[in-house]
């Protein structure tokens, strides 16, 4: 019976905060310096395979769009693991269209060095070289991508250094992480609460052929929903580009 009552509790206090993110939460998050604020910037965020722009960082780019930030997207493969790749290129465009992330920011590659798979690994030094070309082509300002860790245990960005617990405790972490920026001098660790997870929820809806319903109770419980932090070895890093060329 006690266990029973603190399952019911859990799964109350899940509600009442997932109801909190929703209807009335917003982003207050120092991500820029007091002064960087107002200069708008070129962004571009790295992922691995469609659809990991919406499930890692739609918060981030909601946040930096709202701000009136250009968010370009360099994609590195088309996700064409199960052979699927064109479908899930038309489908990232689609996604980041309801992220207000335009087609002409977003790219896709088609490497055959860079192809989707848990035992494909990737040449650091060929990422690295399309990574500075596209910083140099698109003026870039800032780079944002996942840390060493990646998520999921994927080859392609390995495991977050989140515990599999907290990721996927949904709005419960968000106050874990809040409570652990206080720990960290200012500057170095924020957390941007997602103001509208149902655009991100929208978002992924807009990848079709990977919206079945495990995906789906992943966006409806992961952290990663309602929130993204920036911290030195939390989910994703930032770097300051001075030199573009």
């Amino acid at each position: 019976m006690a266990l029973i009552l603190i399952a019911v509790a859990l799964i109350i206090l899940w509600v009442v905060l997932l109801c909190k993110i929703f209807y009335s939460s917003s982003t207050k998050a120092a991500f820029f310096s007091e002064g960087e604020a107002v200069r708008k910037r070129n962004i571009l965020l790295v992922v691995a395979h469609p659809d990991d722009e919406t499930i890692f960082f739609s918060p981030t780019i909601l946040y930096l769009t709202s701000q009136g930030n250009n968010v370009h997207i360099l994609c590195m493969s088309t996700g064409n693991a199960d052979g699927k790749g064109d479908t899930r290129k038309e489908e990232l465009y689609l996604a980041c269209a309801s992220l207000q992330v335009g087609p002409e920011q977003v790219m896709i590659l088609d490497h055959p060095d860079l192809q989707d798979g848990f035992n494909h690994s990737w040449s650091q030094s060929l990422l690295a070289e399309i990574v500075k070309k596209e910083i140099a082509n698109r003026a870039i300002d800032l780079l944002i991508t996942f840390d060493c860790y990646g998520v999921s245990g994927h080859q392609n960005h390995r495991d977050v250094s989140v515990s599999m617990l907290r990721k996927y405790s949904g709005p419960v972490d968000i106050w874990w992480s809040l409570l652990s920026t206080i720990c960290y001098p200012r500057q170095q660790m924020c957390s941007l609460i997602n103001g509208n997870p149902r655009k991100s929820f929208f978002a992924m809806a807009q990848h079709q052929s990977q919206w079945i319903w495990f995906r789906k109770m992943f966006m409806s419980f992961s952290s990663y929903l309602c929130e993204c932090a920036k911290k030195d070895r939390y989910l994703s890093i930032c770097f300051q580009i001075s030199d573009k060329v």
